[in-house]
């Protein structure tokens, strides 16, 4: 590895305003860390090669002078390290919050930022690499970036800059709204009310969370991450029931507000964060994955209000939250990072199903190849896909346009 550029090679070229690329990297926190989930404050890569050399530490020294710049919450650090022994002798350590390292000794994010030629080998000898320090905004696009000089890493010219930036959720200028659609009035207070007692008289499953592993989409479970427990619905007419509301009050606003025609619906589960159990979920996105790629907009609907906490935030946006009054819904795109707040008083009830299309339809059935056994909630929805195509009242499977003569006709509650 070189830390001098070779201009004879092409090198990625990000510039502000350009969206950082999202990619996963085994890092001091985590062994597969996904990128995207870092939004929602200022984040500053540093690609500075190696520990191994006076710039290099000097580098890395800076940060660790001014660690209170680097809380989690408004800004965090990710020095990434094209030096196997950086991580091999303990060159550099992560120090959180707000401090970690990614180690890239196989070039995947260097070639992504320009750091190091496109056209670079993994284990390929002195690599030409470009040293430099980028800053994200809380959306993962690019503010500045500040190139090493030759014997000096711009580290001063760098926290300069950081200490001048307004809070996160003024990045832009001004406060800005995610773009999420705020429905009130999608159920009825008695169609809420017959929901939750489904949930209260069979139970719920503890529900996971699905990740990419060996080439597998699989359901795990992580009570850090997430807790909660999930009744999935049953009965062919409740089903249907979901399904002639969302069709007659939420479809026509997504199509109105996004031009987007959803024909499809997966899974029918009635949700519960409880404080007992410490409910909760994380930042996360919904269609990362193989398995649930085909996703493109999710349906939060609470059912009840006498809870505290649970409410869903869009960390990208600034920290403002969302509530909905019972019946109520919050709908918005699955590539959107979002979090719901633990639980801190009661329970919060909610229907949480996921609308696509037909050509999304197409990636689901392609990528029902990629589903690991115990593939969880989405694994059966897939099982019985063929079914609910054909009619809404198939179990745990789709609506889709078979069930606009359900949706003209004036609803009723289950009794």
């Amino acid at each position: 590895m070189s830390a001098q550029a070779n201009t004879s090679r092409s090198y990625a070229k990000l510039t502000p305003g350009d969206p950082a690329p999202w990619f996963h990297q085994r890092a001091t926190s985590n062994p597969n860390y996904a990128f995207d989930t870092a939004a929602g404050r200022y984040v500053v890569l540093c690609f500075y090669a190696s520990a191994g050399d006076a710039v290099g530490r000097a580098a890395i020294q800076s940060v660790l002078a001014h660690r209170k710049q680097f809380d989690d919450e408004r800004c965090c650090f990710f020095g990434v390290s094209l030096d196997p022994r950086d991580e091999a002798e303990g060159r550099v350590r992560e120090s959180l919050p707000g401090i970690r390292f990614f180690w890239d000794a196989d070039g995947t994010i260097s070639r992504l930022y320009g750091a190091v030629p496109k056209d670079a080998k993994p284990g390929e000898s002195a690599v030409p690499a470009r040293r430099f320090w980028m800053v994200l905004d809380p959306t993962l696009r690019v503010l500045r970036v500040v190139a090493f000089a030759a014997n000096d890493s711009g580290a001063d010219s760098l926290l300069r800059y950081l200490e001048q930036l307004p809070p996160p959720e003024r990045f832009a200028g001004i406060e800005i709204q995610a773009p999420i659609l705020f429905l009130p009035n999608v159920f009825e207070p008695e169609f809420c009310r017959d929901l939750i007692r489904l949930h209260d008289e069979h139970g719920g499953k503890e529900s996971g969370f699905m990740r990419d592993v060996e080439g597998k989409t699989v359901e795990v479970h992580d009570y850090g991450r997430k807790r909660r427990s999930d009744y999935i619905i049953e009965d062919p007419e409740v089903i249907r029931q979901t399904q002639v509301r969302v069709l007659r009050r939420i479809r026509p606003e997504i199509l109105k507000v996004y031009s987007f025609n959803a024909t499809r619906m997966e899974r029918y589960i009635v949700g519960c964060y409880s404080a007992e159990d410490g409910g909760h979920f994380r930042a996360h996105r919904d269609n990362t994955t193989k398995g649930t790629a085909h996703r493109r907009f999710a349906v939060s609907i609470n059912l009840n209000a006498e809870f505290e906490g649970g409410e869903v935030s869009f960390p990208e946006y600034g920290p403002r939250s969302f509530k909905p009054p019972p019946g109520g819904a919050v709908v918005f795109p699955c590539a959107l990072l979002h979090a719901v707040s633990p639980v801190t008083r009661g329970r919060r009830y909610a229907f949480l199903p996921f609308l696509y299309d037909e050509e999304a339809a197409k990636i689901r059935e392609a990528n029902s190849q990629f589903l690991a056994e115990g593939g969880g909630l989405y694994k059966a929805n897939q099982q019985t896909g063929k079914a609910a195509a054909a009619t809404p009242r198939a179990r745990n499977g789709e609506a889709n346009t078979a069930t606009e003569a359900s949706a003209r006709r004036a609803p009723r509650t289950t009794n």
